[in-house]
């Protein structure tokens, strides 16, 4: 028995292949490449507005840019190319002719039915030899046959005979389907000769060192260094060094805005000639006295101080964003833009690394740099500045007449509807228009009011050294300027231990609603931001961080009805766990509860944590239960006299009994029968 290796001359193989190789690449791609997102950006609610700033265009073009960016075109391209190689495998399977394998079978070549005797087979056998013998029988010129054709005709007819004559022969057909017993085979590979055929050699090694050679190491070696230079934070590496060499203890929003212009990643955005043009403009605009931006002179020393051009370009670009001043360049403009959201992504970087210096005001003042970033609002600017239409001179004549310098948006809506329009409106002020856009803004934007903070562990009533602690916040959603807000509940602004045994409870796996809030209203901000609430301790007298920032993104109940501006004043619980301190004793804390998304919608409170030794916690414990008295108990029969109930007997059961594991079916039967005695109260 010999075996032979076939290519598929024919095609009718290959494709099946090819095909099947392609779908397992192709199809993975597809969904990855089209799947739809789930990123709070692309599927949290919006803040319905008729706004548009005075540059919503080069707005509106830089996030339709960052779009683009975000649909994955290469892979939507690879995945294109793998289904139009799967749809010509398919047409060459459609339209190639099948070759269908014949099985030798000696009734058809003696042209006979199976039903015949082995007298009828001999027959016509003796029939055919005086028709088919090669003796007797002439080639057909018409049919192109030759003698050699005739005799292998023949050759077949006798094999077919003693094939069903001949007892031996017989088996071996039966046994292996061929009456010369065991035959070769051919194994056939799906691939299509030209592949291995001398004269195409050269082309298939040079596909093959393409492929090998070139392709697959540029493919791992772009993915390894993108993964070498960026951190975790998406930042690069070179960027993350210079944010950690520019930190300083007392940092304030401005000098953090100046720290987050060392990014290289400015660079990346503006290659070639537009790293440094246009500096002279930007700058003047900027320095002027007669622009809304007012820099103190440490900003204006901190910027003129910087010798590398790209830097300082960039610095000049992100304060005349925040400034929101028009640099009468459309590319200026667009870089203007392009600046803050780069600086946007630095600033989440630098948030994750300011905690490891343990001091607190650094990172509130990136906080507060990440809120003037999102609404275009320079450091100590006015939080009115959120509201549409709102400019720095009205906001600072509202602050003047109310004597307020910094008025938040709450505040402000706090007033009567009479006030507020004799604040806001009239010449050099809000329109009419304006001002009900403005209002209609303000109740739609989510302040989230902290009802009540408080730690606990869970299944215990007291926190002792060393153990699990929930910080529970207890938080309502109530829009600026909502009228007729109902009471709390107090059940509400109490947090309940899961029931005994509920696992998926006590290791959050209880399936609960995520509701997203809707995106922040930043109009002049080119991306869409979902807004964060971080919280995080710290201790008031050396203002050290305690607890690292929390940062919570989704709510546990719906906190706006259906129409998405009706709120729901629903208490949602935010909850962070962290290791109790390992000495007992009350703690001082500062909880700060951070809005990264609009100014003004902070919230900060003293808290205490009194953590217990676990011996005074017990003593407390038996001091406050007092249980009811058993049934059997003289105190227990007078309970019941009065109509009251009586706790049963308890349970006893001796511990020798229990811990006699290595004795024998007597003892054991002995034992059983002592606990029976002990404890047949319980019995029914």
């Amino acid at each position: 028995m010999s075996q032979d290796y076939n290519y598929d001359e024919q095609g009718q193989f290959f494709p099946f292949f090819v095909a099947t190789l392609a779908g397992i690449v192709t199809i993975p791609l597809t969904y990855s490449a089209f799947k739809p997102s789930k990123e709070a950006a692309n599927t949290a609610p919006r803040i319905q507005s008729d706004f548009r700033p005075d540059e919503a265009d080069v707005i509106e073009k830089q996030r339709r840019k960052q779009k683009r960016a975000e649909r994955k075109l290469k892979r939507m391209i690879a995945a294109a190319v793998g289904w139009a190689v799967i749809a010509w495998m398919i047409y060459l399977v459609a339209n190639t002719s099948r070759t269908a394998v014949k099985v030798w079978d000696p009734y058809e070549v003696l042209g006979l039915s199976r039903s015949v005797d082995e007298k009828k087979i001999k027959s016509h056998y003796r029939k055919l030899s005086i028709t088919q013998h090669p003796d007797k029988r002439r080639p057909d010129e018409t049919k192109n046959e030759t003698i050699q054709d005739i005799n292998d005709q023949w050759v077949e007819i006798t094999k077919a005979f003693k094939t069903l004559t001949d007892e031996d022969i017989r088996k071996n057909y039966e046994l292996y389907g061929h009456p010369d017993g065991k035959q070769s085979f051919s194994i056939g590979i799906a691939l299509p000769t030209f592949l291995v055929s001398e004269s195409n050699g050269k082309y298939v090694l040079l596909l093959y060192g393409g492929i090998l050679g070139v392709l697959l190491p540029y493919l791992l070696g772009s993915w390894w260094y993108g993964t070498q230079r960026m951190t975790k934070e998406n930042i690069l590496l070179s960027t993350a060094g210079k944010l950690f060499k520019e930190y300083k203890e007392e940092m304030t929003s401005s000098s953090v805005v100046s720290v987050l212009s060392a990014g290289d990643e400015y660079a990346e955005v503006r290659n070639g000639s537009r790293a440094s043009s246009g500096l002279s403009t930007v700058e003047k605009n900027v320095m002027s006295t007669n622009s809304s931006l007012k820099l103190t002179q440490e900003d204006r020393r901190q910027l003129e101080s910087l010798e590398d051009e790209t830097r300082r370009k960039t610095l000049s670009l992100l304060w005349a964003y925040l400034g929101r001043i028009d640099l009468g360049d459309v590319t200026l403009n667009e870089e203007k833009f392009e600046a803050a959201a780069v600086a946007q992504q630095l600033n989440e970087a630098y948030l994750t690394m300011l905690p490891t210096w343990g001091n607190a005001q650094p990172l509130l003042s990136a906080y507060e740099t990440t809120k003037g970033l999102i609404q275009a609002i320079p450091p100590g600017g006015s939080a009115l500045l959120q509201l549409p239409h709102f400019t720095p001179e009205i906001a600072r004549s509202i602050g003047e007449s109310t004597a307020s310098k910094n008025l938040t948006i709450q505040a402000f809506m706090n007033l009567t509807e009479q006030e507020r329009r004799r604040l806001s409106i009239g010449p050099g002020l809000l329109s009419e228009d304006k001002y009900k856009t403005a209002m209609s803004t303000a109740t739609k934007l989510p302040y989230a009011k902290v009802e009540r903070a408080f730690f606990k562990v869970t299944g215990e009533k007291h926190i002792t050294p060393g153990s699990l602690i929930l910080l529970v916040i207890k938080i309502r959603v109530i829009p600026p300027g909502t009228t007729n807000i109902p009471e709390v509940n107090e059940a509400d602004l109490e947090d309940l231990d899961p029931k005994e045994g509920d696992l998926d409870a006590l290791h959050g796996r209880k399936g609960e609603q995520t509701i997203q809030p809707p995106l922040a209203h930043a109009p002049y901000f080119p991306r869409d931001h979902p807004p964060s609430y971080r919280a995080f301790l710290s201790e008031p007298k050396s203002g050290k961080i305690a607890v690292p920032p929390f940062k919570f993104q989704t709510f546990d109940k719906p906190i706006f009805q259906a129409d998405g501006v009706t709120p729901t004043f629903n208490v949602v619980t935010l909850k962070a766990q962290f290791q109790a301190p390992p000495q007992a004793a009350e703690y001082p804390f500062r909880l700060h509860f951070i809005c990264d998304s609009y100014l003004g919608f902070d919230h900060a409170q003293d808290i205490i944590m009194k953590v217990e030794e676990p011996t005074q916690a017990e003593e407390i414990v038996d001091e406050g239960e007092i249980s009811e008295p058993e049934e059997d108990s003289l105190a227990g029969q007078m309970n019941a006299l009065r109509g009251g109930e009586a706790k049963p007997k308890t349970r006893r059961i001796k511990q020798e009994e229990e811990d006699d594991d290595e004795s024998d079916t007597e003892e054991e039967d002995s034992d059983d029968s002592d606990s029976d005695t002990d404890t047949d109260t319980d019995e029914e």
